[in-house]
């Protein structure tokens, strides 16, 4: 009973996955797949984290993938060196922000963080606007976030004629392939120019991601903000009795959800090497949210921890990765995730029901 109500209970089931797993899926435990399974984890995670407090004040944010999608593009427009006029020469901002020696800050040499901190400016001013829609009009999140995520992918799309800018400064892609440091395994043949397998051990990604994590973690549970936020999302009207800032909660949960979804469109976009207006479309809202519930934060608000996060980011990538390897279609896969989904939020259920009869 302990085991299943700790902190660490998904943990511990992705550990007992990975090993279950492991004799029917040899390819599983090889060096280079879990470098590729820690790879994909990081940006998810710095996302999945911002969800986690909408999720804790009872919301939800929908528009984490178009935001991605569209301050990826930002950056690019900014930061690109050269622009092909066969493939964006229709584009509106061909001619005004990009041309054929590509954007305005792709050459020079504080170009890179002026253009991060735009992306992270825009980002945060659609969070602002999420949250100050919902705290000052009390419209649901749902509808809100729903709304945004549509205008702003539009927006995306009508800005590149859905192309997808390419040729970022090389110190910019570092922060999404960068290795700080590697693993060198395998012999070396001394007849001929040595070759060995090279895997990535701490890269920029995770450094970033961690970075976010405890940041995060710090902010929910050791400020009065992090009380403040749990308070709402247990009992709002309670809170706002106790004198808890409902309107400011609301507006920088959703502010900061924006802002982990322009740091984590940082980390995809550089990966990808490309600004992609399509970014975060597709199943990756129902990775977000599914990783956020599956680690444990509850759907009904008032619970949730970065360490949870964290630990259900790991396993659903790892599920993803299994799923994967064993050569499943699309459909299959999703039908998967979606059950894996339903499950975390009976658990999730579960457990509340138990810890309430054990405190009672």
């Amino acid at each position: 009973m302990r085991l299943f109500l700790s902190d660490y209970f998904v943990l511990y089931l992705s550990l007992a996955y990975f090993f279950a797993l492991v004799p029917f899926v040899p390819t599983l435990s090889n060096p280079a797949n879990l470098a590729n399974v820690l790879s994909n984890m990081w940006p998810l995670l710095v996302v999945a984290i911002g969800q986690t407090f909408v999720l804790t004040i009872a919301g939800i944010d929908l528009s984490q993938g178009s935001v991605v999608g569209f301050t990826s593009v930002v950056a690019a427009m900014l930061l690109a060196t050269t622009a092909s006029p066969d493939v964006l020469s229709n584009a509106p901002i061909w001619g005004i922000i990009l041309t054929e020696e590509g954007g305005p800050l792709g050459h020079t040499s504080f170009g890179i963080p002026l253009a991060i901190l735009i992306m992270i400016l825009v980002g945060a001013a659609i969070g602002a606007f999420n949250g100050f829609a919902i705290a000052q009009f009390q419209m649901p999140p749902f509808m809100v976030t729903l709304v945004t995520m549509i205008v702003i992918s539009a927006f995306a799309i009508f800005l590149t004629q859905s192309e997808n800018i390419r040729n970022l400064p090389e110190q910019y892609i570092l922060l999404g392939k960068g290795d700080i440091v590697s693993i060198y395994l395998g012999a070396q043949d001394e007849s001929r120019i040595p070759r060995r397998e090279i895997y990535s051990l701490i890269t920029y990604p995770m450094v970033i991601a961690i970075s976010v994590a405890i940041v995060a973690h710090l902010l929910l549970n050791r400020t009065v903000f992090g009380k403040q936020v749990f308070a709402v999302g247990t009992n709002r009207k309670a809170a706002e009795i106790s004198g808890v800032p409902i309107r400011r909660i609301i507006v920088l949960v959703f502010t900061i959800s924006a802002v982990c979804a322009t740091i984590g469109a940082i980390l995809y976009s550089t990966r990808l090497e490309a600004g992609r207006p399509t970014l975060g479309e597709g199943n990756f809202l129902l990775d977000v949210i599914g990783a956020t519930v599956i680690g444990g934060t509850s759907l009904f608000g008032g619970k949730g921890k970065i360490i949870w996060t964290v630990f259900g980011v790991f396993f659903f990538v790892l599920l993803s990765n299994t799923l994967n390897l064993m050569n499943l279609s699309s459909f299959h896969i999703d039908m998967v995730k979606g059950s894996v989904i339903v499950a975390a939020a009976l658990l999730d259920v579960w457990r509340t029901r138990l810890m309430r009869e054990m405190n009672a």
